[in-house]
């Protein structure tokens, strides 16, 4: 890192709540938010915002004319921005450039019109404008009155902290006083949850938990779908900071298949490697994983960080079995549990996890998250 960038706030709306306050008793306790639904006749895990939550997030459609048709995934973005720059204390006008990115953007929209499409033959007028993925970025910037650069893009799992490091980029070269990063998700529909299904990932069994995210004993697949969205505002200014951001790393492995990773987890050695940069390996005090329960996934990150750690092994958590996976969105969820840690000196540790241990000291934590195309990054969220 040339220059420090810090975390000036953080917001959120995952199965866990809106608030920091609310969110963090949710992770205190042993709960989780999964459950069974009927998607069109087919019942499958999954893990949805509460239902006052959407409820309320759904009354930006009447709030504005220009959110009437607009896809949940963006109307998500919008209500996290409003809350993350009320948080910073920053205004309309400035300088602030947006980078919100979705690893399937407008979901329920896109598969609306489409289906209308088959039905009709005839798209509807608002179909392209409101199913590109720019949207995103665009009205979080058009309600925050910003005057910087609007970036969404998709990485598919790992986008929302590739958000992170362009806003750093962008940061450290001068080309923006601040920056709202971030990821959203609203891809719980009958086709997603079935594409899923094809795969051969998704969990099956009843269990008290059914996503077995760091269960290093499990022996079937338990991956879980969920939706949430989560924005950072960060800055080069300390001032009123709530964490810094003291490392960053990315790398990207050479594939056997579109959806493979190495057994020894190349990329996210390579990843973390990166994002520790001169620190000593004994300073990194926990990974909130990317873990997403299957069974290869988290065995790879797994062996990865025994791999560059070696005897001195870092705390090990993840919070996908409380909530989730919530693909593009993940990252930023994941480095919002961080954040809280910190905070409140406090670790969350997965409950069926053998590996999942408490640290003695909460200071470093490295956050990661890596998705279909071999591509990781790593984010160091330290104590300002």
């Amino acid at each position: 890192m040339k220059t420090p960038v810090y975390i000036n706030s953080i917001a959120s709306v995952s199965p866990l709540g809106k608030t920091s306050e609310e969110t963090w008793e949710n992770y205190k306790n042993q709960k989780h938010f999964i459950k069974k639904h009927n998607f069109s006749g087919t019942e499958a895990f999954a893990a949805f915002l509460p239902k006052e939550l959407k409820e309320e997030i759904n009354e930006l459609r009447i709030s504005s004319p220009h959110f009437k048709n607009l896809d949940e995934s963006v109307l998500f973005s919008v209500f996290v921005a409003r809350e993350a720059v009320k948080k910073a204390g920053w205004g309309p006008g400035e300088n602030i450039g947006v980078n919100i990115g979705s690893s399937r953007g407008a979901t329920q929209l896109f598969e609306k019109y489409h289906q209308l499409f088959l039905e009709t033959k005839k798209a509807e007028i608002l179909a392209s404008p409101t199913t590109t993925l720019g949207n995103i970025s665009s009205w979080v910037a058009q309600d925050m009155q910003s005057s910087g650069p609007e970036i969404s893009h998709s990485v598919t799992c790992s986008t929302g902290l590739h958000a992170v490091l362009n806003g750093v980029a962008w940061l450290q070269a001068g080309m923006a006083d601040k920056f709202v990063v971030g990821g959203s998700e609203a891809a719980l529909t009958p086709f997603t949850i079935a594409q899923m299904k094809a795969m051969k990932i998704y969990a099956s069994e009843v269990l008290d938990f059914p996503c077995r995210s760091v269960d290093m004993d499990k022996t079937r697949n338990s991956m879980v779908l969920g939706e949430g969205a989560g924005v950072l505002c960060i800055s080069k200014n300390p001032e009123n900071s709530i964490a810094q951001i003291g490392g960053i790393g990315y790398a990207t492995e050479k594939l056997k298949h579109s959806v493979s990773i190495s057994a020894n987890g190349e990329c996210f050695q390579k990843s973390m490697k990166m994002a520790i940069g001169n620190k000593n390996s004994d300073e990194i005090d926990a990974v909130v994983m990317h873990a997403p329960g299957t069974i290869k996934g988290d065995k790879a990150e797994v062996i990865a960080i025994k791999e560059l750690f070696g005897d001195k092994l870092p705390a090990m958590t993840s919070n996908k079995w409380k909530i989730g996976h919530t693909f593009g969105a993940s990252g930023i969820l994941s480095m919002q549990l961080a954040v809280l840690m910190l905070q409140h000196h406090e670790f969350i540790s997965v409950p069926f996890s053998k590996i999942s241990k408490a640290p003695g000291k909460l200071r470093n934590i490295l956050v990661n998250a890596v998705g279909f195309g071999g591509n990781a990054v790593s984010i160091l969220v330290s104590k300002d």
